[in-house]
């Protein structure tokens, strides 16, 4: 069986004014402040609003910008990226495929041995799969992406 990850308005209607604001008004958290940016758990990223799998804390790092920072999506098809010309700079804006939610930005500064790309996200736009809860939230599938560094 294939899960089928779409923006619900009944989700919506459970988000924090800040997670609403950054998912569906395109805000951005102050830096240092987001729930994520300094964890270090082993785990998976998902849409707040879709569900669908986003990041994982393998491709996770420290940039020191404040948010939460990647080399890489799980999978690149649920990630899409929009040029962003607002506050007169251009950027890459990122969101999520299927729940169109407002992620963050791509930048090119990441680590050079990893490709060189950092996507760089808004913790109000994630939540949060636990390693060991994988399973138990319909994320089981995701679990092999850990398995080289348990061995």
């Amino acid at each position: 069986m294939t899960t089928v990850y779409r923006k619900d308005p009944t989700t919506l209607e459970t988000l924090t004014p800040e997670q609403f604001a950054v998912t569906q008004q395109n805000a951005t958290e102050r830096a240092f402040s987001g729930e994520f940016w300094d964890t270090h758990d082993d785990g998976i990223y998902v849409d707040i609003v879709s569900g669908e799998p986003l990041f994982a804390s393998t491709d996770k790092y420290d940039s020191r910008s404040g948010w939460p920072s990647f080399t890489r999506p799980i999978d690149p098809a649920n990630v899409v990226r929009h040029d962003d010309k607002t506050y007169g700079m251009v950027r890459t804006e990122v969101r999520s495929a299927n729940g169109d939610s407002h992620l963050g930005h791509l930048f090119d500064d990441g680590p050079v041995a990893e490709g060189g790309l950092r996507y760089c996200i808004n913790s109000a736009a994630l939540r949060f799969i636990p390693l060991d809860e994988l399973e138990a939230k319909g994320y089981g599938d995701y679990r092999s992406l850990f398995d080289t560094k348990e061995a």
